[in-house]
């Protein structure tokens, strides 16, 4: 994207504004990621039984995420991405709160689903300001997400380090983000989107009526491979997510130390996409993509080879760093598919990658109660070989 256009004030106060959601939005469900083992203790739950639970998340994602556009169109991408926002909160909140694991799925429930929306709403009014701007901006607020995941990550740690209840913590946390998420708002772009703008995510008549138009062979298996290439990204995510301060618990470390597991592979994930854009101007995604598998084949395959507290918080930040790219690659590659009405191919992507964090806890859950722990993180390194194998349907560099 290449433009003379010169962001207006309105259009700098409201890149502030959606930097802030999407910096709330990746602190929000990271402040109670590394309390799971504290609640999988006190519910008396199974590595599996677990692993189902927190699928609930996944599944209010899945299940909601298309409703996204609809209300986008009815309400206003600022909007609703704020009072998603705001839900997601309660849900997490209530999650933290559950004394039963059918009250705990249902939070997560509730908290995934409100997620999905505000993560197309926030991306739509990110889109919304990158035309005032005329060039690429989107990546940057997908770096606050990660800024906001380490946050949440780091004051989880430092609450369990406090030895605070998990309610107040969370209490905490829903407050503070909600509010900061509501005063945003009203910074905001006014008024609802424009057609261009609501263009870039379809409903679910609109893909329905793309597939039922006839799609080319070729472009469904590059569909497919782009899916899979996001579920990777996923995956690896989700392992930071529900199992890192798990598995470094069961190494000895003590819980503070353990939470950092997550934190590293988000960070990581932030100096990735910081450097991403630039890497893939130079090399081409497809390059970035297979050297990104790569690094999360070997740094996750050693550290689970060798195992100790160092070297598999070294692997946790070598996977975050691997699938920096791979979303927003996968993404991008799919809104150019031909013969995909715009904004289908991209939301179809953004909703079946989800089908990572459905999969991944109960197929990691059951295979660690068979075996181990460690033997159900080899997830991380066997997407990290896909990734290698898949990555030529992404393009390579583009010469001028």
């Amino acid at each position: 994207m290449s433009s003379t256009a010169s962001p207006t004030r309105a259009d700098r106060r409201a890149r502030g504004a959606v930097a802030t959601l999407f910096l709330t939005n990746g602190a929000l469900f990271a402040n109670i990621l590394p309390r799971y083992p504290e609640i999988k203790e006190q519910l008396g739950l199974d590595n599996t039984a677990y692993g189902l639970a927190i699928a609930s998340f996944p599944v209010g994602a899945i299940v909601a995420g298309l409703a996204a556009a609809a209300l986008i169109r009815r309400f206003g991408s600022a909007k609703v991405a704020v009072i998603g926002t705001v839900l997601t909160s309660i849900g997490v909140l209530g999650a933290g709160l559950a004394p039963s694991v059918l009250l705990f799925a249902l939070g997560l429930f509730i908290g995934g689903a409100m997620d999905a929306i505000t993560d197309v709403a926030q991306n739509a009014h990110g889109l919304r300001v990158q035309r005032g701007y005329g060039r690429s901006i989107l990546n940057s607020f997908h770096a606050l997400w990660s800024v906001g995941a380490v946050i949440g990550g780091s004051m989880a740690a430092g609450a369990i380090a406090l030895g605070l209840p998990i309610g107040v913590h969370l209490a905490i946390s829903a407050a503070l983000f909600s509010v900061v998420s509501l005063t945003a708002l009203r910074f905001c772009l006014p008024g609802l989107d424009t057609a261009a703008d609501e263009a870039a995510v379809a409903d679910p008549s609109e893909v329905q009526a793309t597939l039922r138009a006839g799609i080319r062979p070729r472009v469904i298996l590059m569909l497919i491979a782009l899916v899979v290439i996001a579920m990777a990204g996923t995956i690896v995510e989700d392992a930071g997510n529900s199992w890192a301060t798990l598995y470094l618990g069961s190494l000895g470390a003590p819980a503070a130390i353990a939470a950092t597991g997550f934190i590293v592979l988000v960070g990581a994930q932030f100096i990735g996409r910081l450097l991403g854009d630039g890497l893939v101007d130079r090399f081409g995604q497809r390059l970035v993509a297979r050297v990104g598998g790569l690094i999360v084949l070997v740094g996750m395959g050693v550290a689970l080879a060798f195992p100790t507290i160092p070297g598999t918080i070294i692997g946790f930040a070598a996977a975050g760093f691997g699938v920096a790219t791979l979303v927003p690659a996968a993404m991008s590659e799919a809104d150019r598919l031909p013969g995909l009405r715009h904004g289908t191919g991209l939301t179809v992507v953004s909703w079946l990658m989800r089908l990572g964090f459905l999969l991944s806890p109960p197929v990691v859950g059951l295979i660690a109660d068979a075996t181990s722990l460690r033997v159900g993180l080899m997830i991380i390194p066997v997407v990290g070989v896909a990734v290698v194998l898949l990555a030529g349907v992404l393009r390579g560099r583009e010469r001028a």
